[in-house]
C-alpha cells in the first residue's frame, strides 16, 4: 500500500482503535478530542474498533460519552461481534465463558448459554474479572476435549503503568496447562472486522484507514483488508518494534494529535 499523508487526504472513513490510540485506561491521549473534531469537520466517517472484549457495546458507549466523545452503539465494533458471528455460523449456543459480565451479557443477549455443564466450546475473552475457579473449570473442560475459541489474540492491554495480561496471555496459560490451542481466534487481524462495514458504506478499502497502536493486530488487519494502516506510537508499538515487523504501515505518527490537521 502506498504512503498516506498526515492530512488523511482521500480518506473517507477511519476505524479507530481505542486503548493506546484514543485513550490509555481512563485517561484521554492528548489531542484525541481535537482529532475527532477535525475528522468530523472534514466529513470523514469514524468508527471505534476494539479487540478488547472485556466491555459490552453499552459499556463502551457509556465510557466514550463520559470522556466527552459522542458515540452510539452503531459506532462501536468489537471482537465480540466477530466472535458472535463465528459462533452463529458454527451453530454454537452452549458454551463455558471465561469473560466479564459485559461479555456475558452480549453472548446471552444473542441466545448463547455461557455456563453450560457440557459446552460445545470454551469461550475465552479478555477477562478483567478472572478468578481461579474460572481458570480451573475451563481447564477441566479443555482436558475433556472441549475445543477453545478466543475473542482476540492481543498479548497485552496498554495502560499508563505498562502492559497488562490480555487474552493472548490467557491462551498461553491454557496451552501450558492443558496442551490445547485455540480452534479459532476472532477479532483483529481478521479482515472481516472492517470489510463488512466498508462494503456497507459503499467504499473501497483504499478509501479507508485503520488507526491503531498494534502492529500484529491493527496494522496486520489493515494490510489484509487493503485499507491504509496508520500506526500511532502512543500505545504498545515502538519504532524498534516497527523496524523488525513484517507489517508496513502507510503512515507512522506519535499520536492521533498529528493527524488531519491543516489541509485536511
Amino acid at each position: 500500500m502506498d504512503g498516506l499523508d498526515k492530512t488523511l487526504a482521500g480518506i473517507k472513513a477511519v476505524f479507530l482503535d481505542l486503548d493506546g490510540t484514543i485513550y490509555l485506561g481512563s485517561k484521554l491521549i492528548d489531542g484525541s478530542l481535537d482529532f475527532l473534531s477535525r475528522i468530523e469537520e472534514a466529513g470523514i466517517k469514524r468508527f471505534f474498533l476494539s479487540n478488547n472484549s472485556s466491555r459490552s457495546v453499552k459499556q463502551y458507549v457509556s465510557k466514550l460519552n463520559g470522556m466527552g466523545i459522542p458515540a452510539t452503539p452503531e459506532d462501536v465494533l468489537l471482537s465480540t461481534h466477530d466472535l458472535l458471528s463465528w459462533l452463529a455460523k458454527e451453530g454454537v449456543d452452549d458454551t463455558y465463558l471465561v469473560g466479564t459480565e459485559g461479555m456475558q451479557e452480549m453472548l446471552e443477549d444473542a441466545g448463547i448459554n455461557t455456563d453450560s455443564a457440557s459446552p460445545q466450546y470454551v469461550v475465552l475473552g479478555y477477562d478483567t474479572e478472572i478468578t481461579y475457579e474460572k481458570l480451573s473449570r475451563a481447564s477441566i473442560h479443555l482436558h475433556k476435549g472441549v475445543p477453545l475459541v478466543v475473542s482476540h489474540p492481543d498479548m497485552v492491554c496498554p495502560s499508563p503503568d505498562g502492559g497488562l495480561p490480555d487474552t493472548g496471555a490467557y491462551m498461553a496459560l491454557f496451552e501450558a496447562t492443558t496442551g490445547v490451542k485455540a480452534t479459532h481466534v476472532s477479532g483483529k487481524p481478521n479482515a472481516g472486522m472492517i470489510l463488512h462495514k466498508i462494503e456497507e458504506l459503499g467504499l473501497k478499502p483504499s478509501e479507508c484507514a485503520m488507526v491503531g497502536d498494534r502492529l500484529y493486530t491493527d496494522m496486520e488487519m489493515a494490510e489484509r483488508s487493503g485499507a491504509h494502516g496508520v500506526l500511532v506510537l502512543s500505545g504498545e508499538a515502538t519504532r524498534e518494534d516497527l523496524a523488525n515487523a513484517p507489517q508496513n504501515p502507510s503512515l507512522v505518527v506519535e499520536s492521533v494529535d498529528l493527524l488531519c490537521r491543516r489541509g485536511c
